[in-house]
């Protein structure tokens, strides 16, 4: 049955980034390597900065810090995505979780990999200082959640059933995250200092589509599920460079989107969800689906988990995950 279940990649963003992310197969993955160091050129001395970064050992508050993050998220994400192609053909379907989804955007081919993550750089190295701030992760539902939150916070993303995050300006986070705490809920800080997928991010998604207009968005390659709308990427969509950039200041549907992919294909043909998250978060949701639990789709890691992440066992856990796959001829 394996051969038949359809290939979903699922691309980490924000909060999921972790030093030495997918640095095991940093010279022992020859695409990966390539597209990395392809993308990392195109910053020139920038792009030396920010492998240093990324092969610094934990802990690195750097890496907390977007400027750093967000245009790493990316390259490791494109460069991830490049290498299952090359060894298995190309995912049945992309699914991307924040800056993910601009991974897989480049995956499909709607923007050119190298030019997007000058872009994203960019972006991330001037964002305003009004959009200072945080995330944080409530292991609640949405709905069960105060409906005033706080001044300036917001639902930011639906990670699971019962996994919310909420994102809004760091007194007013800290507030709420009390609040929250007070009422019985367990929160946790996440790895950001902006409130990303909140209305604070609005004109900077403004700027950015501008930006993104200039690389002449194309239908993509490879069928994209957005995390934003919880559907396909229709190619109408992705030609509007202001899809793409919104997604900086809306909330990330993840669940919904994961959940009624699983729900429409989990068991007939059935998936194979490649997790190409460091810290396993994309997945962990899924493996609580009906569809997982029975066996007829399954969940692939293709990183190593800490303390093993960044050391050459990242390198063995891509290569278990690839065995599920049919080989690329």
């Amino acid at each position: 049955m394996t051969e038949h279940r359809r290939t979903v990649l699922l691309l980490p963003g924000q909060g999921a980034q972790r030093e030495r992310m997918a640095a095991g197969l940093y010279g022992g993955e020859p695409v990966f390597t390539a597209h990395l160091d392809r993308s990392l050129a195109a910053l020139g001395a920038r792009g030396e900065q920010l492998r240093e970064a990324w092969l610094r050992p934990a802990p690195d508050p750097a890496m907390d810090d977007a400027a750093t993050s967000q245009p790493l998220l990316l390259a490791v994400g494109h460069a991830l995505g490049r290498a299952v192609e090359a060894a298995a053909g190309p995912p049945a379907l992309l699914l991307g979780h924040s800056v993910g989804e601009l991974a897989a955007a480049a995956l499909a081919d709607v923007f050119p990999a190298d030019r997007l993550t000058v872009l994203v750089d960019a972006r991330s190295g001037d964002l305003d200082p009004g959009t200072r701030g945080g995330m944080l992760a409530v292991a609640a539902a949405p709905g069960d959640l105060p409906a005033r939150l706080g001044p300036g916070v917001a639902l930011a993303a639906v990670n699971g059933p019962r996994q919310t995050v909420l994102a809004g300006p760091s007194a007013a986070l800290g507030a709420t995250a009390e609040r929250l705490r007070a009422a019985g809920h367990t929160v946790r800080a996440l790895r950001s200092g902006h409130a990303f997928h909140s209305p604070a991010l609005v004109p900077a998604a403004h700027r950015f589509g501008t930006a993104l207009a200039g690389l002449g968005p194309r239908p993509p390659r490879i069928p994209v599920l957005s995390a934003c709308t919880a559907a396909g990427v229709r190619p109408e969509e992705a030609r509007d460079p202001g899809f793409w950039a919104g997604q900086l200041a809306r909330p990330v549907r993840w669940w919904p989107a994961l959940s009624a992919l699983l729900d429409r294909s989990g068991t007939s043909p059935g998936l194979l969800l490649l997790d190409a998250s460091p810290d396993r978060s994309l997945s962990t949701p899924a493996r609580h689906h009906p569809a997982v639990r029975s066996g007829a789709s399954l969940v692939a890691p293709l990183l190593a988990t800490a303390p093993h992440a960044g050391t050459p066992a990242d390198l063995t856990a891509f290569r278990t995950a690839l065995a599920h796959l049919p080989r690329h001829t």
